[in-house]
């Protein structure tokens, strides 16, 4: 069953709704990065690894500025702060009308970008985490990440810009997530997102095939019952300090609808390569909705790609809930002896805000 979510108060949270006025415009401007997490979703083979030019930057947020209205637009990597002309594509944003504008980051803030923005150009600068402590962190994220992240929040939050941390949940770093409500508040960060890691580019490698084991101790995800138990509580701990605070609705019960976010949201995951996806779940495969090409006046024109692909998917209607969850990560899902599934796995889009 698919249909536009409304607003569900849960306790004190509420699920957040796939509005189909909004559109969202994740913008991979490059797939370098200084960086290699044991958990990044970038899949060079499948993305491309060019770094856009300016002019090419600038002609894509046109075609999206066009395509819908007033979109948000988030400027992500690899790192996208390596990209010498972030700063003039986070302008060209605005210019364009972009309701919103984020650069998601490591920290590192390459080329002096905080020098080269304001607090009025960007809603958020958005800083990647992974641990409490600079020993998890940089287990998962490299030597000294921890060190240098922590330094450019500061940076940030010194000249007036507003902060988000993301905090990708896995077996590595589970043990330090109740010790985040409190760095949060410390470093002055004003909104927190819970990830739940997925089976993306490296975590779906072979380098990481622990993560397809059948054995839960040995998966970088985490289980259902240490999920609903942990998670919840951290997130409204986090909300208490005055956090906005979104995480992934995750666990449906079966009686509860499933809304796939491709068939009510307008969400577009674009990648350097031209290939725009509407679910990050089938980035490592070619099952792209759409194709930036360039017409024959040298303008790019989003143009859709032949079955089968993602938005085939979207219409099929299962009792796991997510398609593609069913596909690439079967054992996320229990089933009674009747062969029934205990639960359903949300859409990985549709987030409780608190």
């Amino acid at each position: 069953m698919n249909r536009p979510a409304s607003k569900i108060t849960i306790d004190n949270s509420r699920t957040v709704a796939f509005a189909s006025q909004a559109s969202n415009v994740f913008f991979h401007i490059l797939t370098q990065c200084n960086l290699n997490c044991r958990h990044c979703y970038i899949n060079p083979e499948q993305h491309g690894q060019n770094m856009l030019s300016a002019d090419v930057i600038d002609a894509w947020l046109s075609v999206f500025a066009k395509k819908c209205h007033e979109p948000n637009v988030i400027f992500l990597g690899g790192e996208p702060t390596l990209h010498p002309h972030l700063y003039k594509a986070v302008r060209k944003a605005r210019q364009l009308g972009y309701r919103s504008v984020t650069v998601d980051t490591n920290g590192y803030l390459f080329h002096d970008f905080l020098t080269k923005v304001s607090p009025d150009d960007l809603n958020y600068i958005s800083f990647s985490l992974d641990g409490a402590t600079a020993s998890t962190n940089d287990a998962i994220r490299g030597t000294g990440s921890y060190e240098q992240c922590v330094k450019g929040i500061l940076a940030a939050v010194a000249r007036g810009f507003n902060t988000s941390l993301i905090y990708t949940v896995s077996r590595m770093n589970l043990h330090e997530i109740e010790l985040m409500p409190a760095l949060l508040k410390k470093l002055g960060i004003s909104r927190f997102f819970i990830q739940v890691i997925g089976l993306r580019g490296n975590s779906a490698s072979d380098s990481h095939h622990c993560q397809k084991s059948s054995a839960p101790h040995e998966r970088l995800s985490i289980d259902k019952n240490e999920w609903i138990e942990r998670i919840p509580v951290v997130a409204k701990q986090a909300a208490e300090l005055g956090i906005a605070t979104v995480y992934p609705k995750v666990y449906l019960d079966c009686e509860e609808p499933f809304y796939c976010a491709g068939k009510v949201a307008r969400n577009y995951f674009v990648f350097p390569n031209g290939r725009v996806y509407q679910c990050p779940l089938c980035e490592d495969f070619p099952l792209h909705s759409y194709t930036l090409k360039t017409s024959a006046d040298h303008h790019p024109v989003l143009t859709k790609t032949d079955r089968i692909n993602e938005s085939d998917l979207f219409n099929l209607d299962i009792p796991e809930g997510c398609v593609m969850n069913k596909l690439i990560q079967p054992e996320n899902i229990s089933y009674m002896e009747d062969g029934f599934p205990e639960y359903k796995i949300g859409c990985c889009l549709l987030k409780e805000e608190l």
